[in-house]
């Protein structure tokens, strides 16, 4: 292993010039995971990947420019580290996992914490700010999605009415957007839920199409399914995925939704309304999942030009979006990597 990391490392550094930085997340211990138990319990077991041998600590955030060794490791966590976002503007990132809290640290400089975030009973599963940054939204396995005052740190509302761990949210115009077995759009100032998206299996992730008036969600069924905002109904499944499906995002633009899925494959699918029928477009190999079955997620770069994708061989897969080809593939985790994301910058 480590003649390997040595071998990746000096690669990456001789082949590569530095890039925007790449921001990566360390995992988890299986049986602390919330939602492993409920995939369990609704899909069968697959096929078991060798455990790999850890060095350290596994509730841990590396920070890092693509194609280089990290630059500043984050640790402060008392459990799984499960999910981070970048603030819109670049400044500061929250993270978030299994001890419930929610720690922010600065991106520049020395990387300090700025602020930790207290109010969930249970592990917080996603993040995600508003668009000004001003906001900033927490699903849980408490059954509640938070919504906190970034500035102060304090939690101004909580959204409660989900029967059962809330695995992802999202803000979609002036509403937030959770999900577990079924997808609730939420209005913040009055924290009711407004319209409630229902599926037959456990959902695992969301994405607003704000441009379309969408709701993209995704789950254990395997399949993609778009829902209209405004006739509260499902408009088309996309189908593809042989497992289940962890992670949704969106280009920039809208057009493109790229998916990260447990049949070890990263997928980009035409969403535009008139697309043709066989919405696939792109196919990306590398990343794995394993038996812990961890919620792993995907990203575009700002620009479009380049995927991420965490992995459960704790590895983050980059790849060029136009050849398909793996830029780099960057260690230094000692557990499964459950959030990738770039700067927005």
């Amino acid at each position: 292993w480590e003649d390997t990391t040595r071998r990746q490392l000096s690669v990456s550094q001789g082949e590569r010039p530095q890039e925007k930085p790449i921001l990566q997340l360390g995992l988890k211990n299986p049986k602390h995971h919330p939602v492993a138990a409920v995939i369990e319990q609704q899909k069968r077991r697959g096929p078991e990947l060798p455990l790999v041998p850890v060095k350290r600590q596994r509730h841990e955030l590396l920070l890092g420019a693509a194609g280089s060794a990290p630059i500043m490791l984050l640790s402060g966590h008392e459990g799984e580290v499960y999910f981070f976002k970048f603030h819109p503007n670049g400044s500061t990132f929250p993270f978030a996992g299994f001890d419930r809290l929610i720690l922010s640290w600065n991106v520049y400089g020395d990387c300090d914490n700025s602020a930790i975030l207290k109010g969930h009973s249970g592990a917080v599963m996603e993040l995600h700010n508003n668009t000004d940054g001003s906001m900033l939204f927490s699903a849980s396995t408490d059954k509640t999605v938070a919504v906190w005052d970034s500035e102060t740190g304090k939690r101004v509302k909580s959204l409660k009415g989900h029967t059962s761990f809330v695995n992802s949210c999202y803000l979609a115009s002036l509403f937030a957007l959770a999900v577990t077995m079924a997808a609730k759009l939420w209005d913040i100032w009055k924290k009711a839920a407004i319209q409630t998206f229902r599926n037959m299996y456990q959902v695992l992730a969301v994405t607003p199409n704000d441009p379309s008036d969408q709701i993209i969600s995704g789950g254990i069924d395997n399949d993609i399914k778009v829902w209209d905002l405004h006739q509260n109904k499902l408009m088309y499944t996309i189908t593809g995925h042989a497992d289940s499906v962890t992670g949704l995002s969106l280009s920039s633009e809208g057009s493109c939704l790229l998916s990260n899925a447990m049949d070890n494959t990263v997928l980009v699918w035409d969403v535009w309304p008139f697309a043709p029928k066989e919405r696939c477009v792109k196919i990306f190999q590398g990343n794995v999942h394993n038996f812990e079955k961890n919620l792993l997620r995907c990203s575009w770069s700002p620009d479009g030009s380049k995927i991420a994708a965490s992995s459960a061989d704790r590895f983050v897969y980059v790849w060029d979006t136009t050849s398909r080809r793996i830029l780099y593939k960057l260690p230094s985790h000692a557990g499964s990597i459950s959030e990738v994301a770039f700067h927005p910058d």
